[in-house]
């Protein structure tokens, strides 16, 4: 709904109110009715704005909620010793997140004008002089600081129950003040060198790549960051016993992993469809009341698609493989597939977002073998969900994008879908973007983590660890408890019946008697 152009010109209504142009009395009438059609105009304008600004400030309250979900679902996911200690490294990804991204982040990513690597407009930085453009708002500011936190929170879960306080803000920051909105600024900005939106048309493999809303940018870094964090400081201590069996280190709350991600699945509704930033704009089309509104509710329906796909799929291959209906593989699978129609959520049909969480439930699947078998311990499955499932996603819509939403939503008659019959342009575009992602945060944050672990400041002691930090680091623990599974402080030799089940059959084991 385009209502600045609606103008009236004094001199053509005289026309039309008297054979002769230059009546007085003509030219005044039309001059009067001309200033209240610009009234009107006016106020329609307004409206429109104040209604796409309401309109984006609620999704980004809908993503800022997406922070509790990632905090209960962390709690939940660890162990009771150190509950205090994950739910306040959330808090400080909001907190630090907030101020690094507001003196640079904000500007490195969609400071413009600017070059194609990172933004770098002054008016930009600490919002200085913001906003100084037409259209722009802080309403912008505060849904992608929303964004930027997520990135951060994705990470944190990788390094749960073994890091130093003072290793996660220093992490956070850099990640959501220089790391993330890098990547964001290359995806997203009008000027990024990858992006689908580049205001010269310049775009790369003439369709750009498109990741709507953050598989790559988001879910991709977090996830990569996650990687390296893990890697660098090795496994919890008893998650694998001395022959290399993964053992269960279960997390002491599935109450908790369920809450949260019924949180993060409502805050999904502002991540997916908040992001065409927008709701009042007519695509112009024949069929009646058909315009963004209508985006908006597809998007919000194929990612509900994906995530329910993902999670029934989750739900019956693991009682296949594991012999047991467990409701935190249910959960990891259904923000899997969250994770992966963020890319192409408004830009395939609602059917694609089933294959879409199909295949994002075997790629967590896939990937989590792969953690076990090279010894890779991730207490959330962070890396294999956002990393993994999100690489799935971009590939999913260089697939399955259609040429009908991909104009809609891009205002240009780009490449689509390779199954579609768009060509392979978006499908190699979506590539480039998952290969310079994993290269750009692996030279980032992989030295960023080994310089933190040489320096004695990533890791905290094998005491510590063993107590827990919420005793050791904290003051006290979160609530009385018992970790009965909690493996870490118990002789190896008690360990062989905590090792992670193998077995198909659902019969459970009778005790043995003495």
């Amino acid at each position: 709904m385009d209502t600045a152009t609606t103008t009236c010109a004094a001199g053509d209504l005289a026309v039309l109110l008297s054979s002769s142009s230059n009546s007085t009395s003509s030219l005044a009438a039309a001059t009067f009715l001309c200033s209240k059609f610009t009234n009107i105009s006016n106020k329609l304008s307004d409206t429109t704005y104040a209604v796409d600004n309401t309109y984006l400030l609620f999704s980004a309250y809908l993503v800022f909620a997406m922070q509790l979900g990632f905090a209960m679902l962390c709690a939940g996911s660890v162990r009771a010793k150190n509950t205090m200690n994950i739910m306040l490294t959330n808090v400080l990804d909001a907190a630090a997140g907030a101020i690094s991204y507001y003196l640079f982040g904000f500007a490195f990513a969609f400071g413009t004008p600017s070059n194609g690597f990172i933004g770098r407009h002054h008016s930009f930085f600490a919002l200085s002089s913001y906003p100084e453009r037409s259209g722009a708002d802080f309403s912008f500011f505060l849904y992608q600081w929303a964004f930027a936190i997520a990135a951060a929170g994705i990470t944190s879960g990788s390094i749960a129950e073994r890091t130093q306080f003072v290793a996660y803000l220093i992490y956070s920051s850099f990640l959501t003040g220089f790391v993330y909105p890098t990547v964001s600024h290359w995806f997203w900005s009008s000027d990024g060198w990858a992006s689908a939106t580049r205001s010269d048309n310049n775009l790369l493999f003439g369709s750009g790549a498109i990741d709507f809303a953050g598989s790559g940018v988001v879910h991709m870094v977090g996830g990569i960051a996650g990687l390296w964090g893990a890697l660098v400081e090795g496994p919890r201590i008893g998650r694998f016993d001395r022959s290399g069996r993964s053992v269960a280190l279960r997390g002491h709350s599935a109450s908790l992993v369920v809450l949260g991600t019924f949180l993060l699945w409502f805050g999904w509704y502002g991540f997916n469809p908040g992001s065409f930033l927008t709701i009042l704009k007519s695509y112009d089309r024949s069929r009646p009341y058909y315009g963004q509104w209508s985006a908006v509710g597809r998007t919000a329906v194929t990612t509900t698609l994906s995530g329910c796909t993902a999670a029934l799929t989750t739900l019956f291959s693991k009682r296949l493989l594991a012999g047991h209906w467990n409701v935190t593989d249910v959960c990891n699978g259904l923000l899997g597939g969250f994770a992966a129609i963020t890319s192409g959520c408004a830009v395939v049909e609602p059917w694609a977002a089933i294959v879409c969480g199909f295949m994002a439930s075997w790629v967590l699947i896939g990937f989590n073998w792969l953690a076990k078998k090279f010894k890779y311990d991730d207490p959330l499955e962070a890396a294999q969900l956002h990393g993994g499932c999100g690489a799935w996603g971009l590939i999913f819509t260089g697939l399955f994008a259609t040429k009908e939403y991909v104009n809609e939503v891009y205002s240009g008659d780009w490449p689509y879908g390779l199954l579609m019959g768009g060509g392979g342009k978006l499908l190699a575009a979506q590539i480039v973007q998952i290969i310079v992602i994993v290269g750009w945060v692996t030279v980032t944050m992989g030295p960023l983590f080994y310089g933190l672990h040489k320096m004695n400041l990533l890791r905290i002691s094998t005491e510590d660890e063993m107590a827990g930090m919420d005793m050791t680091r904290h003051g006290g623990f979160a609530y009385a408890y018992n970790d009965e599974d909690d493996v870490s402080t118990k002789p190896w030799g008690q360990m062989a019946g905590k090792v992670e089940p193998t077995s198909r059959s659902s019969t459970p084991t009778p005790p043995s008697t003495v």
